[in-house]
C-alpha cells in the first residue's frame, strides 16, 4: 500500500515485517507454540542452589554451573543489581554472595571480597529484605527471631476478613501460605563454617536491631508491635488452633500443586511449598516434593557450563503475542502456524474454579494462565491477548463460539468495584498489606491498573461491546481518575508511562471512544514530547523509583514499538513522530529479523523486581510495523459478539 510518508518506506516496512515473520514461522515449536527465556535477576537461581542444598541434593557440577552463572552477572563494583544497567542491590548481591559460598567458594576469593565491601558499606544483613533474611536463616545465618513471623493461624481467616489469605494478591498468597509452615518450624540446616557468611555483619552483633521507623506513630512501629505480640504468642505452650491451621495449611499447599509439580506458576510458590513439605517430615523422594523439585528444573536454561532458573516461564504470552502480531503483519489466518498455533492455546482454556472464584462465586471460569499449567490462577492479561487473536483468526474449530463467549464473560465478570481490572483478583487492594514487615517488596496486593484495563478494553471493543455499557462507563471513570497530571499512564506490568499509556489508547481505540477528546490529546502530547533523538523511545526501570525519570532512557526496540502502537491508535500513525519511530525500527533491525535489546522492558514488582521477556524485543516491534501498514483498517470479528447488561 502507498502511505502518505511515501512508498519507499512502506516498502521497506513490507520487506522488514517479511524478515521477522520468517524468524518466528522458523522459531515456532512443532507443537504449535513459542517459548522464550524470561530473564529476572541472579536471586532467583541463588535461592534454586540454596533449596537443593537445603534438601540434601548434593551435585557439586550443577553448583559449579549454577556459580558460573551468578558470577557472570557480577557488575564491576563486585556487585548483584535486579537488571541490566541497575546499582548495585544489596539483598541481590548477598544472596549471589552466599549461593557462591555454599557452591564453595571462599570468602577471601577476590570476586567475594569484593561484593563483600559493598554489603558492609551498606549496613550489612539486616539491609537486605525479609525473604534474603529467611534463605539465610534456614541454614543457621539469621537469627529466625529477628524475621517477621506469619502465624500459620491465618489460614483459619475468613476471606471476608482483613488479612486473610485471599487478602493478599496471588503470587503473594502462593508463597505465604507454604512461608507460614516454614515459619512455624523455623528449621535450621546445618553448614559448615567456611559455607556460612556471619562475616556479613556489619558489627558483632549476631542480628542488629530491627527499623521501627522513624515516627512515634506509623505502621511501620505499629506492625512492629503486633509482631512482638505474635512472637509471644508462638513461644507459648498452649496454641489451640496451631494444629487445626497447620492442617489446613498443608492440605492448601497440596491443592494447590498442580498435576506437574507446578504451584502458582512461580519460582518463590514453588521454592517455599517445596520447603514447607520439607520441614513437615516430607522425604525428596516423597511424590509431591519430587514433582516440584521436577517442575523447578523444567524451568531452568542450561547451556555451555551455565545452569539458571527462571522465575517464571511464559509460553501463552509468548505465543497469544506472536500470533497477534503475525496477524497484523499479515500472515493469513489458514496459514499452518496459525492454525497450529490456535489450537494450541484453545487447548490451554481452563474451566476450572481458581483462587478468583473466592472473591467471585458467581463468575464461570474461561480464561488463560501464561504458563504451560497454572490452573489455580489465570490472569485477564493472557486472556485478553488470546482471545483478541483468536477472534482475529476467527477459527471455530480450534475453540468454539460458546467457548469464546464463556471467556470474554470471565473477563467482564473479573472488573473490580472501582471500574478497573487487576491482574489476577478482583478488589484485592488493601494497601495498608504493603506496610507489613514482610511488605517491602510492596507487592502484597493486586489492584486495577491502568494498563490491564486497557487491556480489557482492547478486547471488549474487538468483540464490540456497547459504549453505553456500564462495564464500559466505569473503566473510562477508573482510567480518567488514574490519568496523570502530565496525560500519561502508569504501567504496572512494563516499563513503564510508555507501556501503560500505550495500553490505554489501545483500548480507548478499540472501543470507539473518540481520540480527538483533551484528555487523549494531552497523553498523545506527553508521548511526543519525550521522543530521543535518534527517533525511538526508551524508559528505565528506575523511573518506577524515581519519577523525574519517566520516560527517560536509551531507546529500545520493545519500547518505541509501544509508541508508535501508541500513536496509531491516537490516529497520530503518519504522524512525524511516529515515522522517525518506525524508521529507528527499520533501522535497527538484524539480517535475521530479529532486534537486539539488553535492557529489561518489563516488571514483575514496580522498584524491586524487574523483567526481561527475550520475546518482547521482537513481537513488538514486528507487531508495530505490521499496524503501520494495515492502518487504518481494521479486520474482522469472531462471530460472538458481546452484549450489554
Amino acid at each position: 500500500m502507498e502511505l502518505e510518508c511515501g512508498p519507499d518506506l512502506a516498502d521497506n516496512v513490507s520487506e522488514a515485517v517479511k524478515k521477522s515473520c520468517h524468524y518466528f514461522i522458523q522459531n515456532q515449536h512443532q507443537d504449535g507454540y513459542w517459548w522464550f527465556e524470561l530473564e529476572s535477576n541472579v536471586t532467583i537461581t541463588a535461592e534454586y542452589l540454596m533449596l537443593l542444598t537445603f534438601a540434601g541434593i548434593e551435585d557439586k557440577a550443577r553448583n559449579a554451573k549454577i556459580a558460573k552463572y551468578i558470577l557472570k552477572h557480577q557488575r564491576p563494583d563486585g556487585t548483584w543489581a535486579i537488571y541490566k544497567g541497575g546499582k548495585g542491590d544489596i539483598s541481590a548481591t548477598v544472596e549471589a554472595y552466599f549461593a557462591l559460598k555454599l557452591a564453595g567458594y571462599r570468602e577471601d576469593h577476590f570476586r567475594l571480597a569484593e561484593a563483600r565491601r559493598f554489603i558492609l558499606a551498606n549496613g550489612g544483613l539486616a539491609k537486605t529484605r525479609v525473604f534474603t533474611k529467611i534463605f539465610l536463616a534456614l541454614f543457621g545465618q539469621y537469627d529466625w527471631k529477628a524475621i517477621p513471623s506469619v502465624p500459620v493461624e491465618i489460614m483459619l481467616l475468613s476471606h471476608r476478613l482483613p488479612f486473610s489469605i485471599y487478602s493478599f494478591s496471588s503470587w503473594a498468597r502462593a508463597t505465604f501460605v507454604p512461608l507460614s509452615v516454614v515459619l512455624d518450624v523455623k528449621p535450621v540446616k546445618a553448614i559448615t563454617k567456611h559455607q556460612g557468611v556471619r562475616e556479613l555483619f556489619a558489627s558483632d552483633q549476631a542480628v542488629e536491631p530491627r527499623d521501627h521507623g522513624d515516627h512515634l506513630f506509623s505502621w511501620k512501629r505499629f506492625f512492629v508491635q503486633i509482631d512482638k505480640f505474635i512472637k509471644t504468642i508462638e513461644d507459648s505452650p498452649v496454641r489451640l488452633f496451631r494444629k487445626k491451621a497447620l492442617a489446613k495449611a498443608l492440605r492448601w499447599i497440596l491443592e494447590h500443586q498442580e498435576e506437574t509439580g507446578d504451584w502458582g506458576g512461580i519460582q518463590p510458590a514453588m521454592v517455599n511449598s517445596t520447603l514447607a513439605l520439607l520441614v513437615q517430615g516430607y522425604d525428596v523422594s516423597s511424590i509431591p516434593v519430587h514433582k516440584g523439585l521436577k517442575a523447578l528444573e523444567r524451568f531452568t536454561i542450561e547451556r555451555d557450563d551455565e545452569l539458571c532458573l527462571q522465575s517464571c516461564i511464559s509460553p501463552v504470552w509468548d505465543t497469544a503475542l506472536t500470533t497477534l502480531a503475525l496477524s497484523w503483519a499479515g500472515l493469513r489466518e489458514t496459514h499452518p502456524v496459525m492454525t497450529n498455533a490456535c489450537q494450541w492455546l484453545a487447548d490451554k482454556q481452563i474451566f476450572r474454579k481458581g483462587d478468583w472464584s473466592v472473591k467471585k462465586p458467581f463468575v464461570e471460569p474461561g480464561g488463560w494462565a501464561f504458563e504451560f499449567v497454572n490452573n489455580w490462577y489465570p490472569d485477564i492479561d493472557d486472556t485478553a491477548v488470546v482471545l483478541m487473536f483468536l477472534n482475529r483468526c476467527n477459527d471455530q474449530t480450534s475453540l468454539s463460539i460458546g467457548n469464546f463467549k464463556r471467556a470474554v464473560e470471565w473477563v467482564i465478570g473479573m472488573q473490580g468495584k472501582d471500574g478497573g481490572w487487576a491482574a489476577f483478583d478482583t478488589d484485592n487492594n488493601l494497601n495498608l498489606l504493603n506496610r507489613t514487615p514482610f511488605g517491602d517488596l510492596e507487592a502484597m496486593i493486586d489492584p486495577s491498573t491502568p494498563d490491564i484495563t486497557g487491556r480489557a478494553l482492547e478486547l471488549l471493543g474487538c468483540v464490540h461491546y456497547p459504549l453505553s455499557g456500564k462495564v464500559i462507563k466505569k473503566a473510562l471513570k477508573f482510567l480518567k481518575n488514574t490519568q496523570e497530571k502530565d496525560g500519561l499512564w502508569w504501567g504496572r506490568w512494563g516499563v513503564n508511562y510508555i507501556y501503560g499509556t500505550w495500553s490505554v489508547l489501545a483500548g480507548l481505540r478499540s472501543i470507539g471512544e473518540d481520540m480527538t477528546k483533551p484528555y487523549i490529546r494531552k497523553a498523545v502530547d506527553g508521548l511526543r514530547q519525550f521522543r530521543n533523538p535518534d527517533g525511538g523511545w526508551g524508559e528505565s526501570c528506575e523511573s518506577y523509583a524515581n519519577s523525574h525519570l519517566r520516560m527517560r532512557g536509551n531507546s529500545t526496540a520493545s519500547q518505541t514499538a509501544w509508541a508508535v502502537m501508541a500513536l496509531i491508535a491516537a490516529g497520530e500513525g503518519t504522524s512525524k513522530e511516529a515515522i522517525e519511530g518506525i524508521r529507528f525500527l527499520l533501522a535497527r533491525q538484524l539480517p535475521d529479523g530479529t532486534w537486539d535489546e539488553e535492557e529489561f522492558t518489563a516488571t514483575g514488582f514496580p522498584k524491586h523486581f524487574m523483567i526481561k521477556y527475550h520475546n518482547y524485543r521482537n513481537c513488538f516491534p514486528l507487531m508495530a510495523l505490521g499496524k503501520f501498514l494495515w492502518q487504518p483498517k481494521e479486520k474482522g470479528a469472531f462471530v460472538y459478539t458481546a452484549e450489554a447488561e
